[in-house]
């Protein structure tokens, strides 16, 4: 039987066709992620960023307040505020909670992949919002979380999604022209594509290739891993494999760093389909070739 491989809204335009500057970290956004944020330390700005079309447009940004101890936590308890690309994972009534969280909170999901790689610790990093006696805030002012005005957050409230929307916080925010930031989401596309295409077509030697010899997971080094996967993943009678809603984002910390997020769909033999959601980080090697140097899911 011939296999098939279907990747849903990877061969659309481009997203960025225009002569002008770009934010250079919003590589690909997909139709069910219509809005990222990205909070610029620097400036104690909190950007909100929408999707409109075939282009992502900047609606607003408003004042926010980041942890005491400044940025790029490393430790439980350190207050400083994480760097990266992270995601709301739910809200929280914050009518029981101390009166500094104001209105509501939105969780994000601090420590990711690459911060364990790391060997960060701590948890609890929100975008919340403020003590409505509190008066004036500093910009260094919460325990390590994003800070919004109560009647901001509010306005914002609709645009946050549960494991959808994304918020990027990085030091300073970055433009680049339409040109360069379509040529690297291209990139990306193309490695995605051979990921999936690879899988499909039961070719696990093109597949491993893609994993940087430093890739860890499960605790396992990419030799261990390797085998792992070619006594599961390769024994599996796949048919098919579905990509859709890929977001495609730049790291606003570590340049050639980069963060696919997509919904992948396993058909297999037997009427019998896997679903998840797969966040596969690639750094671009010396030689230019993006590799994965760190994977999750959700």
């Amino acid at each position: 039987m011939s296999r098939t491989l279907l990747l849903v809204g990877l061969l659309l335009a481009p997203m960025f066709v225009h002569a002008e500057l770009v934010p250079a970290w919003l590589l690909r956004l997909p139709e069910s992620t219509p809005t990222v944020f990205i909070a610029e330390t620097s400036t104690s700005a909190f950007h909100r960023f929408d999707r409109a079309g075939d282009s992502v447009v900047k609606i607003r940004q408003d004042y926010m307040s980041i942890g005491q101890g400044g940025i790029g936590k490393e430790r439980a308890g350190d207050q400083r505020t994480p760097l990266g690309i992270y995601f709301v994972i739910e809200q929280l009534d914050t009518t029981r909670l101390h009166d500094k969280y104001g209105v509501t909170a939105f969780p994000l999901d601090y420590p990711n992949a690459l911060d364990r790689r790391h060997g960060r610790t701590g948890d609890g990093i929100w975008v919340h919002g403020v003590d409505p006696k509190g008066g004036a805030r500093p910009p260094l002012d919460t325990d390590g979380c994003i800070a919004l005005p109560n009647d901001r957050l509010l306005a914002l409230e609709p645009s946050f999604t549960a494991n959808v929307t994304p918020v990027l916080i990085a030091t300073e925010l970055s433009w680049d022209e339409a040109g360069a930031v379509a040529a690297v989401r291209i990139a990306l596309e193309q490695s995605v594509l051979y990921w999936a295409s690879s899988l499909e077509q039961g070719d696990m030697y093109a597949w491993l290739s893609l994993y940087d010899d430093s890739f860890e997971h499960w605790g396992m080094n990419k030799a261990e891993w390797s085998a792992f996967s070619l006594g599961t993943v390769g024994q599996r009678p796949i048919e098919a494999v579905t990509v859709s809603d890929l977001l495609l984002l730049a790291d606003p910390v570590e340049e050639g760093l980069y963060l696919s997020r997509f919904r992948l769909e396993i058909s297999e033999t037997a009427s019998n389909n896997v679903i998840s959601m797969r966040r596969i980080y690639w750094r671009r090697s010396e030689s230019g070739a993006l590799k994965i140097v760190a994977e999750d899911s959700g």
